[in-house]
C-alpha cells in the first residue's frame, strides 16, 4: 500500500511556503515548523507530534521538530531530504499541514506492547501502515520491542512474514525453480553472493538476486556490487536482465519488495535486538516478494558473529524451516564457521576487489571466500536438481575454473549498465604488530566498527585489508591489516578507536 496517496475528504489549511533545509534523517518523514507559525498555533501543534502533509496528490504523515529560531521565516516550513522527495518539494511549493488521522493499528501496537498475542488481522494492519510511512521510528521502535524477546510465537511469526510480503511487490517468473541465497550476516568481508550467483547462473539456474544496502555494517552486496556496475534498476529492467543472462544483481530497496522490512531493520539494527522472530520474517518475506522457490541460507556462527552459538542456530534454523514451509517455501540451511572475517577486503571496494580475484581465477585471490562460495554454489546447484547429490560441488568448481562463471558475471554486469573496475582508496595506512606470537582471537563486531569510522560503506573505497588470519604466526614489525581511507580526519579517528579497541588478539608462541 504505498503512501503517495491522492487526498480525499481532507481540509486544506494556509498554505506554508517550503524551504530546502538539506536536512537528512534517513527515511524517516520529519518536517520543521516556527513554533509562532499560524498553523502551529492554531492546531496546536508541539515537538513530536505526527501530522499530515499534503503537496498536491501526495501526501506524507511526518514528525513536527519546532524551531524557535530564524531558520526558517513567517510562512516558511522545512522538510527532511526524503521527505521532500516523496513529496517532490521544491522551493516554489506551498505545503498544507494538518493533524494526521489516528491510526487503526496502534490499538494493536499496543495490545503487543502489554504482551498479547496477535492475530493475522493485526499483523496485516500493522504492516501496512508502516510500509506506508505512517509510523515513526518511535512507533517502529515500540513495535521491535515489544517482539523481541521471544514474545512471538510461530504462528505470530508466519502471521508477520506473511504480513509483510503482502505489503510490497510480489515478483511471479512463471517457472520453476527460482534459486536464491541469503546469509544471516555477522562477518565481515564474506562477500560470496556475487560468486554464487555468476556460478549458479553459469549452470542454468534462475537467480534473480536482489541484495540490500549496508545500514550498520561496513558493505552489503549492493555497496559492493555498485563499485563494478549499476545496481539501481526498476522491475522492468530486472526483468529485462534476468531474461537476457538468467540473472541478476540488484538493490532491493529500487523494487518495493517487502517496504516494511527496510523501515523496521533500519531502527532494529542500531538498537541491537538480535530478535529471532524479526529475521526470520525479514528474510523470508523478501525472498518469497523476489519470486523465490528454492533458497540456501548461511547462518555463521562463532563468539563475535551475529548467532554465537551451536545451540542459537539450531534454534534460528528450527524457526526458519517451520515459516519456510508454512509460506511454501524450500530452504537449505548451512552452518558455517564465524570466527572470523571472510576475505581480506571489508568495505564495498575492497569487498569487490576480492569477489573479482576468485571469478578471474586470480593467484592472490582468498582461498576462503573461494571455497566458501563453491560451497554454497554446490548446495543451490544439488537442491534445485541442477546437479545429483554429491556432485554439486564438483560441478560449482568446473564452473568456476573454467571461467564460465566469470564469463556470466561479466553478462549480467553489462546487461546491468556495464562492468568497471572497483575503485582504489587515495590513503592506505598499514598497522603492524607490536609484539611475536600468533593470532588467537579476532573480534568480528569492532573489525566492522574500525571500517565504519574510515568511511565505509558511504566512502566506498574505505575500508581495511586483512593480512593475518587466526593461527597464524607473526613478528614484531610485521603488517596485521591496512587501513584504506580517502580523508586524514577519518583515518585519525579510526586509529584513535584503534588504539582502546584492538580487534586482534596476539598470544606468545608458548601458548599456542
Amino acid at each position: 500500500m504505498s503512501h503517495l496517496q491522492p487526498r480525499d475528504d481532507h481540509e486544506a489549511h494556509a498554505a506554508l511556503r517550503y524551504r530546502l533545509l538539506g536536512i537528512d534523517t534517513q527515511q524517516e518523514y520529519v518536517i520543521y515548523m516556527r513554533r509562532d507559525c499560524h498553523v502551529c498555533r492554531a492546531e496546536g501543534f508541539q515537538s513530536q507530534t505526527r501530522v499530515r502533509v499534503d503537496l498536491g496528490d501526495r501526501h506524507i504523515i511526518a514528525t513536527l521538530n519546532v524551531i524557535d529560531s530564524d531558520l526558517l521565516l513567517p510562512g516558511e516550513v522545512g522538510l527532511s531530504r526524503g521527505a521532500a522527495q516523496t513529496l517532490a518539494a521544491d522551493e516554489q511549493s506551498r505545503l498544507q499541514v494538518s493533524h494526521a488521522p489516528t491510526l487503526e493499528s496502534y490499538s494493536a501496537l499496543r495490545s503487543k506492547i502489554y504482551g498479547h498475542r496477535l492475530d493475522a488481522s493485526a499483523y496485516r494492519s500493522i504492516i501496512t501502515d508502516v510500509s506506508a510511512g505512517h509510523y515513526s521510528d518511535m512507533h517502529l521502535a515500540a513495535f521491535l520491542s515489544a517482539c523481541a524477546g521471544g514474545r512471538m510465537d510461530l504462528q505470530e511469526i508466519i502471521d508477520l512474514t506473511r504480513a509483510m510480503v503482502e505489503a510490497g511487490t510480489r515478483i511471479d517468473w512463471g517457472r520453476t525453480p527460482i534459486a536464491d541465497k541469503h546469509c544471516v550476516g555477522g562477518l565481515p568481508g564474506n562477500r560470496t553472493t556475487p560468486i554464487v550467483v555468476a556460478i549458479v547462473v553459469a549452470a542454468g539456474l534462475t537467480m534473480p538476486k536482489t541484495s540490500s544496502r549496508a545500514i550498520t555494517s561496513p558493505a552489503g552486496t549492493a555497496d559492493v556490487m555498485e563499485t563494478m556496475t549499476n545496481v539501481t534498476l526498476d522491475l522492468g529492467g530486472m526483468r529485462r536482465v534476468v531474461e537476457r543472462e538468467g540473472g541478476c544483481l540488484v538493490w532491493g530497496g529500487a523494487l518495493s519488495l517487502s517496504p516494511a522490512d527496510d523501515l523496521l531493520i533500519r531502527v532494529e539494527r542500531p538498537l541491537d535486538l538480535d530478535s529471532d522472530a524479526q529475521l526470520v520474517a525479514s528474510v523470508l518475506s523478501k525472498k518469497i516478494a523476489a519470486g523465490a522457490t528454492h533458497v540456501v541460507l548461511d547462518i555463521p556462527v562463532g563468539p563475535t558473529a551475529k548467532v554465537r552459538s551451536e545451540e542459537d542456530a539450531r534454534r534460528l534454523t528450527t524457526m526458519l524451516q517451520q515459516v519456510g514451509d508454512a509460506c511454501g517455501l524450500n530452504l537449505h540451511i548451512r552452518h558455517t564457521r564465524g570466527g572470523q572475517p571472510v576475505g581480506r577486503g571489508i568495505g564495498p571496494a575492497l569487498e569487490a576487489h576480492d569477489v573479482m580475484g576468485v571469478l578471474r581465477g586470480a593467484a592472490h585471490a582468498p582461498v576462503d571466500l573461494r571455497m566458501r562460495a563453491l560451497n554454497l554454489a554446490g548446495d543451490l546447484l544439488e537442491f534445485c536438481g541442477k546437479a545429483i547429490p554429491g556432485t554439486g560441488h564438483s560441478l560449482a568448481w568446473r564452473l568456476l575454473d573454467s571461467g564460465m562463471a566469470w564469463q556470466k558475471f561479466q553478462g549480467i554486469c553489462e546487461a546491468q549498465g556495464g562492468l568497471h573496475e572497483p575503485p582504489v582508496a587515495r590513503i592506505k595506512d598499514p598497522v603492524i604488530a607490536a609484539s611475536s606470537g600468533h593470532i588467537s582471537h579476532i573480534d568480528n563486531r569492532r573489525l566492522s566498527r574500525l571500517a565504519k569510522l574510515l568511511g565505509a560503506p558511504t566512502t566506498p573505497t574505505a575500508g581495511l585489508t586483512m593480512h593475518v588470519e587466526l593461527g597464524d604466526s607473526v613478528q614484531r614489525g610485521m603488517p596485521l591489516f591496512t587501513l584504506h581511507a580517502e580523508s586524514t580526519g577519518e583515518l585519525s579517528y579510526a586509529k584513535e578507536y584503534l588504539k582502546s579497541h584492538p580487534i586482534l588478539t596476539i598470544s606468545d608462541e608458548a601458548a599456542k
